[in-house]
């Protein structure tokens, strides 16, 4: 049944996202990297753009999925959350279960951030080392002119 419908807030749009993965890939490129795949996810952790470098192992989006999604769901930069956690593996467990397997808390996974410091959405980038991945989401929130932060201070 076709009709009119209310439109859902938008606080991260496609536009941005895709300016996020192209900044991603630039600096991957520019530091000579291995091929990234890169996820950007709105606020409720629903995927807005993806894209898989040629030459990515088929694991990859998951794993950019789940530090996107680990990044989100907390609050803080999922590298952040892998060294906040490395004593407690069963918790890290835990909630890797509890989210259906979607929480890899390694670095990579960077929150994406509104004037008030809120989380808007998360980028998760998977393909190079652990910090060449979240210095390539960085650089992609910072090419389309959003905020970021990897804990609040």
């Amino acid at each position: 049944m076709a009709g009119q419908v209310f439109h859902c807030s938008v606080q991260l749009s496609r536009e941005q996202s895709r300016k996020i993965i192209d900044g991603a890939r630039a600096q991957a490129r520019n530091s000579e990297l291995p091929p990234l795949t890169i996820v950007v996810l709105d606020g409720g952790g629903n995927l807005v753009a993806a894209e898989r470098e040629d030459g990515c192992a088929p694991l990859r989006f998951p794993v950019a999925k789940g530090k996107a999604y680990a990044a989100l769901g907390v609050g803080v930069a999922s590298g952040v959350l892998g060294e906040r956690n490395a004593e407690r593996t069963g918790f890290v467990a835990s909630v890797s279960a509890a989210s259906q397997g979607h929480f890899v808390a390694v670095a990579g996974g960077v929150p994406i951030l509104d004037q008030q410091n809120c989380v808007i959405g998360a980028v998760g980038v998977s393909g190079a080392s652990s910090d060449e991945d979240q210095q390539a989401a960085i650089a992609g929130i910072e090419l389309a002119g959003l905020r970021w932060g990897l804990e609040p201070s």
